[in-house]
């Protein structure tokens, strides 16, 4: 880890001074998938030393002092002394944000000119027990998957497959509901999010116990949006291109992140199977809140990813994920080995998806690449970036300035409350203007507690209304229903009250609370939760025929009928 002194910090800022502005909160945090995901530029470069095709080396001019073509990209505006900097500030951004939102532990690294110029663990890997996080310490890194999912596939990419190969063509049981996209979808499509998929398509199946398998044959299920004409965040459909390139190798996918990326780059601490995250000795346990509003946590080992282990099942340290970086910001290469092709790794690098369009003046576009958001900073750089979150206890960030060789990665073992990306931002931000631009702490929380509201009912179900119909008495009600997306569902009763019973072996159990008439509620669970939900039956003759659950029929998909 490098140090610099307080002179070296003030030295920096002073030249920098006159190109120091300040910036609104979205131009840093662009690299924030979960939150602010902004603009990318596209262009491909596959010339040699950084010269577009056909144009002419940096600084050749025509007649007339003139430059013969436009430069290929942003030339570096950073210097080691911009960068020592800002991780002179990263401990006191740590432990501010620890102590802030209570969370047990926190892992960071930094690279810088294929250097790692720091890696630390801070914390505990798990609330009230006394072994110390460190830097080989394994997280789980949610959506981070992506990332190293997206450079797993790319070194299979000339090696057998192609980025437009249709995923079916490996991947058998791949099917939509419309068969032309069934049959020409490709690992680029999917793995950018723009197979029409539904956003999330497939989650709420994992929360019902449902594997990888099962999801994938019901699939076919979900309305589509346009073909490539669409931007919908989908776990499932990147798990498939990834499941897709293992098995056009005769791999699992696990065998093949490991044969491909891990072991080749010394990732010893890396692992795309939850099971050996689970077992590794030095593993952070997940923690969610242990009451909402507060900053105590309590662990809660029930993350269980598997099934879409290419987009969310990875795990692993800042010691390996500093060694990634380095490999994704020098070509391809790492010491001396060429892992990934560079042609490959700087598709995954490009936008591919037009995500969110601006909505103010001013702002910027926002787009996904292959397991990246891809933006613009306020300085012109490309930022390649990706966060991850699970409910159920995960929180990381990691940010590429390729143009500046930078990195830096943060992992968290809490449940998203803005940890990871508030010290990513604090750091870009004193990296990029020598000073704090933003109030990031606060700013992120608000944000974060958007997210936490999203998706929740408008209906208060603790406040029943004021002469609330009776409900019918229990009998109307019990029995085995059915749905075609959520299989199974039984209504039993239990003393005074009813229980739904839900999932593929009827394994969750759910105790109803009457509302109004012939609905009632439970209270969600699993990654997906979304706080109280309503049950509601359709009776005929007093006898229920069937009834909706809210949260699973937000596309029209929540129906059980009586069997």
């Amino acid at each position: 880890m490098t140090m610099t002194t307080h002179g070296d910090r003030r030295e920096g800022r002073e030249r920098r001074g006159s190109r120091r502005r300040s910036v609104g909160a979205a131009t840093v945090a662009m690299g924030m998938a979960g939150l602010l995901v902004a603009s990318a530029c596209t262009s491909t470069n596959d010339g040699a030393a950084g010269v577009a095709p056909g144009s002419s080396a940096p600084g050749s001019t025509a007649p007339g002092g003139l430059a013969e073509a436009p430069p290929a990209g942003v030339a570096p505006q950073l210097d080691r002394a911009d960068v020592d900097a800002a991780v002179g500030q990263l401990d006191g951004f740590v432990d501010d944000t620890m102590a802030r939102t209570g969370v047990p532990g926190v892992a960071v690294a930094v690279v810088y000119q294929d250097e790692v110029l720091y890696a630390k663990g801070f914390g505990v890997r798990k609330a009230g027990e006394p072994a110390a996080v460190d830097t080989s310490t394994m997280f789980q890194l949610a959506s981070v998957s992506k990332s190293l999912g997206s450079s797993v596939v790319a070194s299979q990419v000339g090696q057998g497959i192609a980025w437009d190969d249709p995923v079916r063509t490996y991947e058998p049981n791949f099917a939509v509901a419309d068969p032309y996209v069934t049959e020409h979808a490709t690992f680029t499509d999917l793995m950018s999010h723009r197979s029409g998929l539904p956003d999330h398509g497939g989650d709420l199946l994992e929360d019902l116990g449902y594997d990888y398998d099962d999801i994938v044959a019901k699939l076919d299920q979900y309305p589509l949006a346009r073909f490539r004409d669409n931007y919908a965040y989908s776990n499932y459909g990147f798990s498939i291109a990834g499941v897709a390139a293992a098995k056009a190798v005769g791999l699992t996918w696990a065998e093949l992140s490991e044969q491909a990326i891990y072991e080749p780059l010394g990732m010893a601490d890396t692992t795309s199977s939850v099971d050996e995250w689970r077992n590794a000795p030095n593993h952070a346990s997940t923690h969610v809140l242990a009451e909402p509003n507060t900053t105590n946590w309590r662990a809660d080992d029930t993350s269980n990813p598997e099934a879409q282990s290419p987009a969310g099942g990875a795990s692993s340290s800042v010691d390996d994920m500093a060694r990634w970086m380095r490999m994704e910001l020098n070509g391809g290469q790492f010491e001396g080995r060429q892992i990934v092709e560079p042609a490959a790794l700087q598709f995954t690098h490009q936008a591919h998806a037009f995500a969110h369009p601006a909505t103010t003046p001013g702002a910027r576009d926002s787009f996904y690449g292959v397991g990246f958001t891809i933006n613009t900073d306020d300085a012109g750089r490309v930022q390649v970036a990706h966060a991850g979150a699970f409910a159920l206890g995960a929180s990381t960030d990691v940010t590429l300035l390729p143009s500046e060789g930078l990195g830096i990665v943060v992992l968290a073992n809490s449940a998203p409350v803005g940890v990871a990306e508030t010290i990513s931002a604090q750091f870009l931000d004193e990296v990029k203007h020598g000073e704090q631009t933003v109030d990031w702490g606060p700013f992120l929380t608000e944000q974060f507690q958007m997210l936490v509201e999203h998706g929740r009912s408008e209906i208060d179900y603790a406040a029943p209304p004021a002469g609330a119909a009776a409900a019918q008495p229990a009998a109307a009600y019990t029995g085995t229903y059915t749905s075609p997306l959520y299989g199974p569902a039984e209504v039993v009763a239990d003393g005074d009250g009813l229980v739904l019973k839900l999932g593929k072996e009827l394994q969750l159990r759910y105790p109803m609370t009457h509302f109004d008439g012939d609905t009632f509620w439970f209270e969600t669970s699993g990654e997906n939760a979304v706080g109280p939900t309503g049950v509601s039956f359709t009776v005929t003759e007093g006898m229920a025929t069937a009834f909706t659950v809210e949260y699973l029929d937000t596309l029209g998909l929540g129906t059980f009928t009586r069997s």
